[in-house]
């Protein structure tokens, strides 16, 4: 089970985990809950009615790492075609951002949310390491955020295509980027068995 999630009885995933692996997945999550940022408003709001009625931005985030975790739906400010249909793009995303990005950025707090607190109640394996175990839902919730981490360490890294990811394991040690580039690795090996587990 080292390093991979493996199927548990009655569905769920377990991976072992080591206190410096359980360290650096839940330091990526609160990174990722601090760049995502809290709700509309900053707070929780009594009235639930209000959030589900409450209006996002219209404009694509300026962090490219938030551009690329929020993309513009219909192309936004890149679509192809002529001016026309680029502006007329541009109006569509806008109005489609308006009212999805609120939930969208919900679901990924939420995400990242599950990952810290399954995290935190661990139960200890011995040597240093412990046993993670995932129900069904928390490891969809995990499937979310090992994706959002992976699409914001690569954006730094600035993978576009599989030319570029083939390109990080040829990283000399020296690199600073190298440390980024192991996590980019190691989350995509969990992501997939994780994966793998659940369509199993």
């Amino acid at each position: 089970m080292p390093g991979q999630f493996e199927p548990i009885p009655g569905g769920g995933a377990a991976v072992a985990l080591d206190e410096v692996e359980v360290s650096i997945i839940r330091s990526l999550a609160v990174q990722l809950l601090e760049l995502i940022g809290p709700g509309p408003g900053g707070e929780v709001s009594d009235d639930p009615l209000a959030e589900l009625f409450a209006e996002g931005p219209s404009e694509p985030p300026a962090d490219p790492v938030m551009r690329r975790l929020l993309p513009d739906a219909y192309g936004g400010p890149g679509a192809e075609g002529g001016a026309g249909d680029a502006e007329e793009a541009r109006a569509y995303s806008a109005e489609f951002r308006r009212f999805t990005e609120n939930d969208l950025r919900a679901k990924k707090r939420d995400d990242a949310l599950v990952v810290i607190r399954s995290l935190d109640a661990m139960t200890s394996a011995g040597e240093g390491g412990a046993v993670l175990k995932l129900s069904v839902e928390e490891s969809r919730h995990w499937l979310g955020a090992l994706n959002d981490l992976r699409l914001a360490i690569g954006t730094r890294l600035e993978v576009a295509d599989e030319d570029d990811a083939d390109l990080l394991y040829r990283l000399p040690d020296s690199d600073p980027r190298k440390p980024m580039v192991m996590a980019y690795l190691w989350l995509g090996g969990l992501q997939e068995t994780l994966v793998g587990t659940l369509l199993g």
